[in-house]
């Protein structure tokens, strides 16, 4: 039998709503129609360039903190880009925001850093904007299982 896929959840949760949403993204991956998929979920500062040579995709998550991505998680770029470079292009990924604004520039900053990487983004970024709303739970949960459901089925 082939191994299961590997989806690795990389995601900055400083708040019981941004650990909530996190948590709402790995119980949607974790669907249990999505038979043939390991879901690992990481703080971006336990998460490192091994975590992203291992998987099959990824799904990134931030706060929006000051027009960017949080700290840890550019942190996470900075010691996993140049090791997975040339390792991971195409990789599928995909990724949600926070944002007490808008979120433009923390989605631009990681639109960047990926496309540097050559990463295959495989769904419109989820942009939580706003006041905190109880139907983002239920958007991150949608994200994570269509990233899963999609790994499952080998349509990325």
């Amino acid at each position: 039998m082939d191994r299961k896929k590997r989806l690795l959840i990389v995601s900055h949760a400083p708040s019981p709503n941004t650990l909530t949403l996190r948590d709402a993204v790995a119980q949607g991956a974790r669907h249990e129609d999505i038979e043939n998929v390991e879901v690992t979920v990481l703080a971006p500062l336990d998460a490192g360039p091994d975590d992203v040579l291992a998987c099959d995709a990824i799904i990134l998550g931030t706060t929006e903190n000051l027009g960017y991505m949080s700290g840890a998680l550019k942190d996470f770029f900075d010691r996993s880009y140049y090791p997975c470079l040339e390792k991971t292009q195409g990789l599928p990924f995909a990724f949600y925001i926070r944002a007490g604004h808008d979120g433009t520039g923390t989605r631009r900053a990681i639109e960047s850093i990926t496309t540097g990487l050559r990463w295959k983004l495989v769904q419109e970024p989820l942009m939580c904007r706003g006041e905190y709303q109880d139907e983002f739970e239920e958007q991150c949960r949608e994200l994570g299982m269509y990233v899963a459901a999609s790994l499952d089925a080998g349509l990325v």
